[in-house]
């Protein structure tokens, strides 16, 4: 008997990531601000600097609202129902902000008007180590990293919760210790980079084989240079045999 062949919905999740390592920063679509967030190195303090939300503190010499760690789940909580682009900086305290010169708010303001910086998306008084810009009508997400080795971080965490969130959603007895679960290590990601440098869309999906309980779908997608274009055709982009097998167990 053939083998079913998996639907979109077959699937846990599906992220599409295009790496510029020389630039350091990486595009996705499928990737929300929750989901980098709680995914990333915690933060201290994000600079809001493009957003619709209305309960952030505010810095007086900047002009600019940001929200602290402490006010962070709140955030994400109303977040999600904002819809609009969202561009922000991380920072160490608030004294950094209110350091910052006329030139460097002015290069902030230029990043979150276009989405690129006017000289670096790194700035030594806020020690940042994200610069942050989503678009909701693109269905995407760029991201500067001080680190690039970041984004591996970024997304291992994210399969690996998302995992652990399918292995406790069973019956109480077959549910599985935390350190037992299976995980997806940043190092194995990394082995894959050449493929998310010209564009990949992975795929992460629950296996039937005993020894092997997850698998990563990793496709490249060179042609495509929208990301919101890859979930027009995301089915016909599954029926074409994936150019690589990620078992996690």
């Amino acid at each position: 008997m053939a083998k079913k062949m998996k639907a979109a919905e077959d699937f846990m999740h599906h992220i599409y990531i295009h790496m510029n390592d020389v630039e350091h920063f990486v595009v996705y679509s499928g990737l929300s601000v929750k989901q980098f967030i709680t995914s990333v190195e915690p933060m201290k303090n994000i600079l809001l600097l493009n957003h619709a939300y209305e309960d952030g503190s505010f810095n007086m010499h900047t002009q600019f609202d940001f929200v602290t760690n402490d006010d962070m789940s709140g955030f994400l909580k109303k977040e999600i129902d904002l819809k609009r682009d969202l561009c922000w900086v991380d920072f160490a305290s608030e004294k950094n902000v209110n350091a910052l010169t006329p030139l460097e708010q002015a290069e902030l303001l230029y990043l979150s008007h276009k989405r690129e910086p006017l000289a670096t998306p790194f700035f030594s008084k806020l020690q940042n180590r994200y610069t942050y810009y989503s678009s909701v009508a693109d269905k995407m997400t760029k991201v500067y990293y001080r680190f690039i080795g970041d984004s591996e971080i970024l997304v291992s965490n994210l399969f690996n919760q998302m995992i652990k969130e399918k292995e406790g959603a069973g019956n109480f007895w077959r549910r599985k210790s935390k350190n037992n679960s299976p995980a997806i290590d940043p190092s194995t990601l990394r082995l894959y980079r050449p493929y998310v440098k010209e564009g990949a869309l992975l795929s992460l999906y629950k296996l039937d084989k005993p020894n092997a309980h997850y698998g990563v779908e990793v496709r490249m997608l060179s042609d495509y240079d929208y990301p919101d274009e890859v979930w027009d055709d995301l089915n016909e982009i599954l029926k074409l045999s994936y150019d690589e097998l990620i078992q996690i167990s």
